[in-house]
């Protein structure tokens, strides 16, 4: 009997013990082997303590099982994840290293072990869906001028195409944006980094540099320009502007937007100074913007890319037309925004807007009365016309300027409407002059055109009605007449300064200051 209570007393300690010990208690997560790996079933309180909506669906629609584990496509994961720095993103914004060592350990890492990292790899790649295909940004946070309606993106249904038989091309293809520009911006940030690292001084002129002139920089400048490939790297280096330099000065100068004349001036100089690790930052600034822009453009369109001063009419992808135009100044920006043309004013009047109101045509007309003569403006109170001489420019924002149609109107005799809440159109300039100049960053925020009678007769499409000899006709009456489109033309105003054209470098002067205050925020 002793022997009895002895074994009892036993029995009851052990069991004790076991209550003691609660992970003896749990039951090992059920596992399955497959020719890939193993699939591990996942406790569905594990994954909610992610808090993460997208990730518990990933899941839910794999039966709460580890997907990546046994997916013959994880190589790939780890590649796209290991080079997000080639899609412009920043690395340091995903758990690379915790991976990479995950990854050298997977043969020995527990269950438990396991499906922590394979919730690890489903957490990164939705990070790196949600910042290409979006970008990591809200420009309305930032821009008080940004007008673009926010992009479609699904992340959930891009997240859960990579769950789709043999679709992980697609699945990758589907999350980067598609326009021709950001693939160009992409092939851009490759280039740069075959660049080596360089350490030049600042360069700096009191005067400008013509051919054959001698000048102690013109060493540095060859340096620069043999270095960005502009030219062959020489022999020796003098301080003679010879005509090798000069040319590829003047290949230097289109490829950043400057006036390829040759002569090296303060522009030049400018352009030269920035750093291969500036333009780096400047491409990823740009590669961040293309994901803010439409996703998807119409079978016809017109796209204007403010800092190239250019306007480009598209028309099943390809480039039917370009112009030149003049856009808005720093202080008084053209905004970013998407449109459809709705009609065109032929001989326009001209409402002086409240900014030249107040900043130009006040100041103008206190001094001297006889301004409103000269510029052809009619002030209105109400429907009042009022005399110049009884005009009182301390109510002056109170009265209406109306500028009368004609060759000398600052909108020329040609407008062409679309809806935006800035009150800025295309027009035509009594002022085609400035169309001469590389720089064309002059108005009060809308849109000067070249040629504008050619891109208003293609707009209008109607060769009976509204060809050149209508055209002219309209105009010679000098009386408003508006027209209506009557087939659907979108307007996408944009700003991108920097791409690649056939593996060169294309830059553009950031006249509004946005490349660099955003580069910044994006590392921030």
């Amino acid at each position: 009997m002793k022997h009895f209570y002895l074994l009892f007393f036993v029995l009851v300690l052990i069991s004790c013990n076991k209550k003691k010990n609660p992970d003896s208690t749990k039951k090992p997560l059920p596992v399955e082997i497959t020719d890939e790996g193993k699939v591990l079933a996942i406790d569905s309180t594990f994954i909610s303590k992610t808090n993460d909506s997208i990730v518990a669906t990933f899941y839910q629609s794999n039966e709460n099982r580890t997907f990546w584990l046994a997916f013959n496509c994880r190589e790939s994961l780890l590649t796209i994840l290991n080079t997000v720095e080639e899609e412009g993103l920043n690395s340091k914004d995903f758990d690379l290293k915790k991976i990479t060592k995950l990854e050298k350990s997977i043969q020995s890492l527990s269950d438990k072990e396991l499906v922590e990292y394979d919730l690890m790899l489903t957490q990164n790649l939705k990070k790196y869906v949600e910042k290409t295909a979006k970008g990591s940004l809200n420009p309305k946070e930032l821009y008080k001028d940004w007008d673009l309606k926010e992009n479609k993106i699904d992340v959930q249904q891009l997240l859960l195409n990579f769950q789709r038989k043999d679709s992980f091309d697609f699945a990758v293809n589907e999350v980067k944006p598609q326009h021709i520009v950001y693939q160009k911006l992409k092939n851009s940030l490759k280039i740069i980094n075959q660049f080596p690292d360089e350490n030049f001084k600042k360069l700096e002129i009191k005067d400008k540099i013509v051919l054959n002139d001698t000048n102690d920089v013109l060493i540095e400048v060859k340096k620069r320009l043999a270095y960005w490939y502009d030219m062959k790297k020489p022999d020796s280096l003098t301080n003679i502007y010879d005509e090798t330099t000069f040319n590829a000065v003047k290949n230097f100068q289109s490829r950043h937007g400057l006036a390829p004349d040759g002569v090296i001036g303060k522009g030049t100089i400018a352009s030269l100074n920035f750093t291969k690790q500036k333009r780096k930052e400047q491409i990823i600034a740009n590669m961040e913007r293309w994901r803010w822009f439409p996703r998807n453009f119409e079978k016809e369109y017109l796209i204007i890319n403010i800092p190239d001063y250019s306007l480009q009419v598209v028309k099943e992808k390809d480039t039917v037309k370009t112009h030149r135009i003049i856009v808005g100044k720093a202080s008084r920006s053209t905004p970013i925004l998407s449109s459809k043309l709705s009609y065109v004013v032929f001989n326009p009047t001209w409402t002086v807007p409240p900014t030249i109101l107040k900043e130009d045509v006040i100041p103008a007309a206190t001094k001297n009365r006889g301004y409103f003569a000269s510029k052809n403006i009619t002030i209105y109170s109400g429907s009042t016309v009022v005399s110049p001489y009884d005009w009182n420019p301390a109510k002056g924002r109170s009265y209406r300027y109306v500028q009368s149609p004609g060759s000398f109107n600052s909108l020329g005799l040609v407008k062409i409407m679309f809806p935006n809440r800035f009150s800025v159109y295309l027009h035509d300039t009594n002022t085609r002059g400035y169309f001469e100049r590389e720089n064309r960053s002059l108005s009060s925020g809308c849109v000067r055109v070249q040629n504008p009678f050619e891109l208003t007769e293609y707009l209008l499409d109607d060769p009976e009605n509204w060809n050149k000899e209508k055209i002219d006709e309209v105009l010679a009456e000098s009386e408003t007449k508006n027209v209506s489109f009557t087939k659907p033309i979108y307007l996408h105003l944009l700003y991108w300064t920097a791409w690649s054209d056939k593996n060169l470098l294309i830059f553009r002067d950031d006249i509004y200051g946005l490349d660099a205050e955003l580069y910044k925020k994006l590392r921030n």
